[in-house]
């Protein structure tokens, strides 16, 4: 998301980005600054990067390089000037408060929770000090996140809200065509069999254990799951080792041309617990897949009921999770439905769109200091 943002505001900003890692940017475009990866549990790198990115920009100011928008997509840095979104972890964790008890876990689960439980904490730390402050300007991919802002920090004015957008020249109905055969076939999925699709990274929060369950409801059907991500699944193997359902989930490796898992499949799935976006689901609708949500993902919004999407009240609920899968399955005019809706319906959301929006919100942040400037006074909240 950040990269397409990069490459549409490029020609109307100098771009200086700090990260740790940046692939598929136009390096002459921007000015990489790298951070160093320390390598161990996430929750040590995360606390190193939050740390040296602080410095290196600290660093850099002392050198003459001066900044009018700091901007960060989520809660990375604690002097931004704008920030996105992405999660909100207060929200999260209290839906999930009970899988992070210790006697709800297998005692070899034990490290994994504890370091789980301690990175959350940490993230939600920062997200106090972030979202709670007044002069910076929260940046919405999908309306629903303004109730939880408001319930768990106090941000009662109105966000803007800057929808994500699709690179239609890559996901699009052709190439899912084109790619289908090959695609299938490399993963040897069976043209016998109905292919259900979800990527993304932390899968407790992207609904995969209610998916699992939604699977072994739908056992007398041919029905298989495929999940993508970077997510040990080691924590949900002995369930489906438990259900037997080894030959029907099958955790696959991230890759560039995502384009590729959404060809082989023929839904997408994704009974989110908290997702502000969720792109892989506006991507998959993109290409003319139907797809199944959770109302806890803002790409829900996108959404119209039965129309171009089903989308689940409770994504814990797997049974009716079930029944949307097998209306899906049974009902190939449905299927064929929903997706050319959903074609018409992604259509609309373009990352040109996007990074006009997101470029206005710029606008008024400097337009708010340069008042400032101007009176000399501290900046006004974001409003």
């Amino acid at each position: 998301m950040v990269v397409e943002w990069l490459e549409h505001l490029a020609d109307a900003y100098e771009i200086h980005v700090y990260s740790q890692q940046i692939s598929d940017v136009d390096p002459s475009k921007i000015v990489f600054h790298r951070i160093s990866k320390l390598s161990g549990p996430h929750l040590f790198n995360f606390l190193w990067w939050f740390w040296a990115n602080q410095r290196a920009r600290r660093r850099d100011r002392s050198r003459n390089l001066t900044y009018d928008v700091v901007y960060s997509p989520g809660t990375n840095c604690l002097d931004a000037d704008a920030v996105t979104v992405h999660v909100i972890f207060a929200e999260y964790v209290r839906r999930v408060r009970r899988e992070l008890e210790f006697k709800n876990n297998r005692i070899t689960l034990w490290p994994l929770l504890l370091h789980r439980r301690l990175y959350y904490r940490v993230v939600m730390f920062f997200e106090r000090r972030v979202f709670r402050k007044p002069q910076t300007q929260l940046v919405l991919t999908a309306q629903r996140s303004a109730a939880d802002l408001r319930r768990f920090y106090a941000r009662n004015e109105t966000l803007p809200v800057v929808p994500v957008g699709i690179d239609h020249t890559v996901f699009n109905p052709s190439t899912r065509t084109r790619l289908r055969e090959d695609a299938r076939t490399s993963l040897r999925v069976d043209d016998t069999r109905f292919a259900l699709l979800l990527v993304g990274n932390d899968l407790r929060n992207k609904g995969l254990p209610a998916l699992i369950e939604a699977i072994n409801e739908l056992r007398d059907l041919p029905i298989d799951l495929l999940v993508v991500g970077q997510d040990d699944p080691g924590p949900f193997v002995p369930t489906i080792r438990e259900k037997s359902l080894e030959r029907r989930v099958r955790f696959l490796p991230p890759r560039k041309d995502v384009e590729f898992y959404y060809a082989a499949a023929d839904a997408y799935v994704g009974p989110s617990l908290e997702d502000t976006f969720a792109l892989p689901a506006s991507e998959a609708m993109a290409c003319g897949l139907p797809v199944i949500i959770s109302s806890r993902a803002g790409a829900s919004s996108l959404i119209t009921h039965g129309d171009d999407g089903f989308i689940l009240d409770d994504p814990t609920d797997a049974k009716k999770l079930a029944t949307a899968i097998r209306s899906l399955y049974e009902d190939s005019n449905l299927c064929d439905r929903i997706g050319r809706n959903a074609v018409a319906t992604a259509s609309k959301y373009t990352w040109a769109r996007s990074a006009q929006e997101l470029s206005a919100v710029f606008q008024q942040i400097l337009a708010r200091k340069a008042k400032a400037t101007e009176t000399g006074t501290t900046p006004e909240p974001a409003s």
